[in-house]
């Protein structure tokens, strides 16, 4: 039997090979980043340390308090956070399970019995007997990580937990962002009713208009059947803003948590001029920046660490166990020294064949950590196009909004003049019909203009990943 000092000297040795490993290098893989953004527009903010998407919740960049008062629920409500929460919990479970085998494991078991049955003899005195056993065992084992297969299996277990964490906060931001969008949406929505409201006040004084000029001769009916066309036609456009504001309102319900019938939005108050200066750093930035690639890069993480596991299937394992126990036919006599009982022991087990199945399981791994590369880096490139696709489209809506108000001022001159024409006989009431037409077209024009800057501005902050950092990770498990 191997003596105390022999074990004790195995053990030391386990301890000190316990750090070898057989994972590749975890460095992160390359990033097909560039120097710059190529949509940069001229005198945009540069990002600072301490730059305004990490003073605070980034929506307030709107100024709008209605909309601060309502988007923090969307983190402690929404339930797609909740679910994403919920992973990251079970992913930090898994963790701890995963660590907890690094150390030993300890085992108490007790049992009692009472045996008998007939005597073979019948001179002996009596036809039968019976004894009792009573049994308290004492167990550890311990199964040291000489080749690194259980921290492998930890620090793949870690890397998953992080990448969970990213995910949620991949979650928070994406239901944040859609619904700060609907939000605005929804005021813009009102904007437009708001203009409706009043093109129909208009509108109904163009039709009176053209029924005291039918009613006193002066015009055809068709001038009649025209207004009330176009009275019409602007009545059922606001019915359908009805619609869409009820739709919005729904939506913003869901991603706050709440049934739809349990949640009413008042009409407010819509600052269309209100646009953030969202600050720009360089590409890498986007590294750090946007949950999404930290997640595909901490499975980059946990792919490589699952590599070394499955290499450390080709060395033996080494298992220690110990046991003491007690056992007596009296529970009077269990914890007598007498029965006391122990045993020191020591297992080595080695795979001699297996027809190549820890090959395939080390090529399945490095497979996989090939595949969680080529993911990271088409993650990198869907985050740079995703900010160089809302920087082209700050830059151009920008442009479009100055052009849509020209128009708009334009198409406001042109109808007031083609109506004091009509009143005075000089044209017929098509050519009225097609400025008003074309006035109403070019306010709308414009009030989405403004609502579709904002938008890219929040989908700018989203693709430049919200004020989240990839810093917090380190505590994720």
């Amino acid at each position: 039997m191997m003596t105390t000092q022999r074990l004790a000297t195995l053990v030391t040795l386990a301890a000190m090979l316990a750090a070898c490993a057989h994972a590749p290098s975890a460095d992160a893989p390359s990033a097909p980043l560039s120097a710059q953004f190529k949509e940069t527009p001229p005198g945009w903010i540069e990002a600072a340390p301490a730059d305004t998407l990490e003073r605070g919740p980034w929506w307030s960049l709107f100024g709008d308090p209605v909309l601060d008062a309502l988007a923090p629920k969307v983190e402690v409500s929404n339930q797609d956070i909740a679910a994403a929460a919920a992973a990251y919990a079970q992913a930090r479970a898994l963790v701890r399970e995963q660590r907890a085998s690094l150390f030993p494991s300890l085992s108490l078991s007790g049992s009692a019995s009472r045996s008998g049955g007939e005597r073979a003899s019948t001179s002996s005195a009596g036809g039968g007997g019976a004894s009792n056993n009573f049994q308290l065992d004492l167990g550890a084992s311990w199964e040291p990580d000489v080749w690194g297969r259980i921290g492998g299996a930890v620090s793949a277990a870690g890397a998953q937990a992080q990448a969970s964490a990213a995910d949620l906060a991949a979650a928070r931001l994406s239901a944040q962002a859609e619904f700060v969008t609907d939000y605005l949406s929804l005021r813009e929505a009102e904007a437009e009713a708001t203009l409706l409201r009043s093109t129909i006040e208009g509108y109904s004084r163009s039709l009176q208009i053209a029924k005291n000029r039918y009613d006193a001769g002066v015009a055809p009916k068709s001038d009649v059947l025209q207004a009330q066309t176009q009275l019409a036609n602007a009545q059922a456009d606001l019915a359908a803003l009805e619609r869409q504001r009820g739709q919005l309102e729904h939506a913003m319900a869901v991603l706050s948590g709440q049934a739809p019938a349990d949640f009413r939005l008042p009409p407010g108050d819509w600052n269309a001029t209100a646009l953030p200066g969202v600050p720009l750093g360089l590409p890498s930035a986007l590294l750090q920046r946007r949950p999404d690639i930290a997640a595909a890069e901490r499975r980059v993480a946990a792919a490589n660490a699952q590599i070394g596991v499955a290499r450390a299937a080709f060395f033996p394992s080494l298992t220690l166990s110990g046991n003491a126990g007690q056992g007596a036919a009296r529970i009077g006599d269990l914890f007598n020294a007498s029965a006391f009982t122990w045993s020191l022991g020591v297992a080595l087990a080695q795979t001699l064949f297996d027809a190549g199945a820890r090959s395939a399981r080390v090529d399945q791994a490095r497979a996989g950590w090939e595949q969680s590369v080529a993911q990271y880096r088409q993650t990198v490139l869907g985050a740079l196009q995703n900010v160089e696709d809302q920087l082209v489209a700050a830059r151009v809506l920008e442009q479009q909004q100055a052009l849509r108000r020209q128009a708009s001022e334009a198409a406001d001159q042109t109808e007031q003049q083609v109506m004091n024409r009509y009143r005075a006989g000089q044209v017929g009431y098509t050519d009225v019909v097609s400025a008003q037409a074309s006035a109403l077209s070019a306010r709308r024009a414009l009030i989405q203009a403004g609502a579709a800057r904002q938008a890219s501005a929040v989908a700018l902050i989203q693709a430049l990943g919200g004020g989240w950092n990839a810093q917090s990770l380190a505590s994720a498990h």
